[in-house]
């Protein structure tokens, strides 16, 4: 595949790089420390175009590619991975489902205020009983006349407590398996649409994120997205997109980590010597800036199929399962490299592998990556 980014690529690149430098990495200690959602720097991102990158421009969005947007994600990422998966859902699980399914109305008033990065979005899936199964949904609208009345819960919605509206999995007809689950999009503000306090987290911990229960909330049947039924295919097809996010972001925290190890090698002494020049240090640095570079080729495949229309279910889940599993390799040897002062809060490194955790697990499981992997090999 070509691998040459194009002049407008690297200019966002290297954007991105420095408004991360000089405003996620000073704050992201104490964001984390705070549990803060910082709602200011979140702001400043969405004025760069980070609120919709590959969203048309015509639909508020930036214009630009799924490559510029996974080298914008892992650039924001490597300053704070909160702030890079704030961006994820919103580019990737609201925006892109819209872009996509949504009508003419929709996206005038539920797109392009959310990719011109005046209001966020999130993304409603995941409930108690439906998390790598999610064909199991409970929650439930019904049809009266032009509206759809839906109760049941929803749980770990990333950007739940903060957004304005959510692009959310119903069942309409339980008898039919997936093909009963129609999806929607509502505002937040809507009656009905309960929203309780953040969860308290391992990492992310400036990523707000909580459970939200829908108590006969009135949905107007134009805002359905698609038609009734068509809800798994477009909760599958946003998910293989929204894993390009997951693996960019992943591949961030990696590098955060990688990077503080390699700097922190050439100054820690042993043996009259930095551990920079031990063998053993040595081998763990290339072992984690190939693992990097693997998942970043990985990534940048995926999302250059996308850009090109063509099925990426395969190489998207290939490369989330890849860079996640990656991440927190690499995170587990920067710590080691650090030592004692990897354990302790006083350094950025603990975070990183709090953070990297988390890659593992939401936007599918690795076991889901792996499922998803060996079915398309074995068709």
């Amino acid at each position: 595949m070509q691998i040459d980014l194009t002049d407008e690529q690297r200019l966002l690149q290297d954007t991105c790089r420095d408004f991360a430098a000089r405003e996620l990495t000073p704050n992201a200690k104490r964001w984390d420390r705070e549990h803060k959602f910082p709602q200011e720097a979140v702001k400043k991102a969405f004025e760069l175009g980070l609120g919709g990158v590959a969203v048309p421009e015509e639909f508020g969005g930036a214009g630009m590619d799924n490559v510029s947007y996974a080298l914008a994600i892992e650039e924001i990422s490597r300053g704070c991975a909160s702030v890079g998966v704030t961006l994820s859902v919103n580019n990737s699980l609201y925006c892109d489902p819209l872009v996509k399914y949504g009508t003419a109305e929709q996206k005038e008033r539920f797109l392009k205020p959310f990719a011109r990065g005046e209001k966020l979005g999130c993304f409603g899936l995941t409930e108690p009983q439906a998390g790598s199964d999610a064909a199991e949904q409970r929650t439930v609208a019904t049809r009266k006349g032009d509206v759809y009345v839906v109760n049941g819960t929803k749980n770990w919605i990333t950007n739940g407590p903060v957004a304005d509206a959510m692009v959310v999995f119903t069942m309409t007809d339980l008898s039919k398996g997936t093909k009963g689950i129609t999806a929607f999009v509502v505002e937040t503000a809507a009656p009905g649409f309960l929203r309780q306090k953040a969860d308290e987290k391992l990492g992310i911990c400036a990523s707000p994120s909580c459970t939200i229960f829908f108590e006969n909330l009135e949905i107007p049947a134009s805002q359905r997205l698609g038609q009734e039924g068509d809800g798994f295919k477009i909760a599958m097809g946003t998910l293989d997109g929204g894993r390009i996010g997951i693996a960019a972001q992943a591949i961030g925290i990696g590098r955060a980590a990688f990077e503080e190890a390699r700097d922190y090698s050439k100054v820690r002494q042993t043996f009259g010597v930095p551990i920079a020049q031990h063998q053993a240090i040595q081998f763990m640095l290339a072992d984690m800036a190939t693992e990097l570079d693997a998942a970043r080729l990985l990534t940048l495949r995926a999302a250059s199929m996308k850009d090109r229309g063509v099925r990426h279910s395969r190489e998207s889940a290939m490369a989330k399962l890849y860079a996640s599993e990656a991440a927190n390799r690499v995170a587990d040897k920067a710590l080691q490299i650090h030592g004692g002062m990897g354990y302790s809060k006083e350094l950025d490194i603990e975070r990183h592998f709090r953070d990297a955790r988390i890659t593992e697990i939401y936007e599918g499981t690795s076991e889901i990556q792996r499922i998803v992997i060996s079915s398309a090999l074995l068709k």
